[in-house]
C-alpha cells in the first residue's frame, strides 16, 4: 500500500503560520449544519472546535429548540433557526462560508433527508460531512454523485461499512476505502486506532491519539476541526491530515493529566492551542 506517515515533520510541511497582519475577516467563515432535539451538544462541540481551531467566524445552523443552547454555551459563535422546532428540513442561508461542516446530531428524519438532498444539488462551498449526514447518504447512495470533488467525509467504522460495505480484512477494508475514494473523488478519514485519511490510492496514517479519544462527541469536535481549516483556505487533504494530527495530539497532551477514562470531548477543545504551541515551537 502506498502509505505516508503523518509525523510532526510532515505536518510541519503542511502547516501555515499565522499572518501578524491578519484579522477575523481573513481567517475564514465556517458554517456548522446539525443537531436535533437531544443532541444539540453536537453542534455545540463542533461550532467551539471550529473557533478553537482559529476561524475567524463561526456560525452554527439548528433546528429552532437549539437558539438559546448555543447562543448561551458558545457567546462567540452566531446562530441561524430552521423553521422546525425539533429538526432541520430546509437549509437556507444567506452568510457566505468559506467552508461547511454538516452532519452532527442531525438525525435522519426524512424532511431532514430531503433537506440534505436539495442542500447537496446546490452547494458550492468546501465541505465536510459526518454522523447522520453519512448515514443518510449510506440509505440514498445516489446522492454521493451530487458530492463536489474533494468532498471530506469522516465515517467511524460502522459508518463506513454502510457506505462501502462489510469486509473480511483490514486489507479488503483499505482496499474497498480506496476505490469509494476513487469513485467518488472524496477524501475519507477513516476514524480508528491510529486514524486513515485516504484519498485515491495513498493513505495517510496518523501518529498521535490515544485510547481516551474514544469518548462521546470526539467525532464531532473533529468535524469542527477540518471544518476550520478548511475555511481557513486550506487544501481539502491538508485540512483533513492536519486536524486528525492536532485533534490527536491534544489527547497525548492531556492524557498526564485526566487519564484514559475522565477525558471528554471538551477536553480536545481545551487543548488545541497547546497542540497548535508545540508546531510554532517544533520551527524555532
Amino acid at each position: 500500500m502506498n502509505t505516508i506517515y503523518i509525523d510532526q515533520k510532515e505536518i510541519l510541511k503542511r502547516y501555515k503560520y499565522i499572518d501578524k497582519q491578519t484579522h477575523k475577516g481573513i481567517q475564514g467563515h465556517a458554517l456548522l449544519i446539525g443537531g436535533s432535539y437531544g443532541k444539540i451538544g453536537s453542534v455545540c462541540l463542533s461550532s467551539k472546535a471550529a473557533l478553537k481551531t482559529g476561524c475567524g467566524l463561526v456560525t452554527a445552523f439548528v433546528p429552532k429548540c437549539g437558539y438559546e443552547i448555543v447562543q448561551i454555551s458558545i457567546p462567540e459563535v452566531m446562530v441561524l433557526t430552521d423553521v422546525q422546532e425539533k429538526f432541520i428540513s430546509n437549509i437556507t442561508f444567506e452568510i457566505v462560508p468559506q467552508a461547511i461542516g454538516i452532519g452532527p446530531g442531525i438525525g435522519q428524519e426524512l424532511y431532514t433527508q430531503k433537506a440534505l438532498h436539495d442542500f447537496l444539488k446546490i452547494n458550492t462551498f468546501p465541505l465536510v460531512m459526518d454522523a447522520d449526514a453519512l448515514n443518510i447518504l449510506s440509505l440514498n447512495k445516489s446522492w454521493l454523485s451530487l458530492l463536489a470533488p474533494k468532498t471530506i467525509i469522516t465515517p467511524h467504522p460502522k459508518e463506513l461499512e454502510r457506505l462501502i460495505g462489510t469486509w473480511k480484512s483490514e486489507e479488503e477494508k483499505f482496499e474497498k476505502t480506496k476505490l469509494f475514494s476513487k469513485q467518488y473523488n472524496l477524501i475519507v478519514v477513516m476514524k480508528g486506532a491510529p486514524t486513515h485519511t485516504i484519498d485515491g490510492e495513498t493513505i495517510y496514517e496518523n501518529s498521535t491519539g490515544n485510547a481516551a479519544l474514544a469518548t462521546a462527541g470526539s467525532g464531532d469536535v473533529l468535524t469542527g476541526m477540518i471544518t476550520s481549516l478548511l475555511a481557513q483556505s486550506y487544501e481539502p487533504l491538508n485540512a483533513a491530515i492536519l486536524g486528525v494530527y492536532l485533534h490527536g495530539l491534544t489527547a497525548d497532551i492531556a492524557l498526564p493529566d485526566t487519564g484514559y477514562q475522565s477525558f471528554i470531548a471538551s477536553n480536545v477543545i481545551e487543548n488545541i492551542g497547546k497542540a497548535y504551541l508545540t508546531l510554532e515551537n517544533a520551527q524555532k
